[in-house]
């Protein structure tokens, strides 16, 4: 064997024993207990904006409660990140701010999820890990169903010319509008440090 090629084979050799023991450190994951405690953060959430969105509707119809739901959200998200130690986020390929842009990470989980965002009538769910040591993460995706009203309002396929005007004040770039009920409109992702799932 010649000498560089000789080398070569001892990096590669020692790179995959490297490689194989982090994976034998990395603790088996938990994924029915990732879900559960993640559908109770993607619930909470859910009716803390859902409860503001039908006052708003109530007081003020669509135009006040489009601009409630764009207030609102980042607050709520900020208030479960302090209750529970979850960062929330709804991420879309067709997002209404472009903050809920889709990364090359989580590209990949939400093609799949789009294929079947409904598993025995619920959202399903997406479960990975990212990151090494103290700065890993355990992210779920979890799949945002477009339903019948009040959804349809703001991101169905026949929305009204003012509020439409309205939607495009708070998000210059909104493409978050044209969804059937059935359609996946986005997701969830709620990122957990790993560390809350140690033993």
């Amino acid at each position: 064997m010649r000498r560089g090629a000789g080398r070569a084979w001892l990096a590669a050799a020692a790179l995959a024993a490297l490689c194989a023991a982090c994976a034998q450190e990395e603790p088996p994951l938990d994924e029915a207990a990732v879900l559960a405690r993640s559908d109770a953060v993607a619930g909470h959430f859910q009716s803390a904006l859902q409860g503001q969105l039908k006052t708003a509707l109530a007081a003020g119809g669509p135009m006040l409660a489009v601009t409630v739901c764009h207030d609102a959200a980042p607050l709520i998200a900020a208030q479960e990140l302090e209750r529970s130690g979850a960062e929330v986020s709804r991420v879309a390929e067709r997002n209404r701010s472009p903050a809920g842009r889709l990364t090359d990470e989580v590209r990949a989980h939400y093609t799949g999820l789009a294929s079947a965002p409904l598993v025995n009538g619920k959202p399903a769910s997406r479960i990975w890990r990212s990151g090494m040591g103290d700065g890993a993460i355990i992210n779920v995706l979890r799949a945002i169903p477009m339903r019948e009203k009040p959804c349809t309002v703001c991101h169905g396929t026949n929305v009204a010319s003012d509020l439409a005007a309205r939607i495009r004040e708070l998000y210059p770039n909104d493409k978050a509008t044209g969804f059937k009920p059935g359609d996946m409109r986005g997701a969830m992702l709620i990122r957990w440090p790993a560390a809350a799932f140690a033993e």
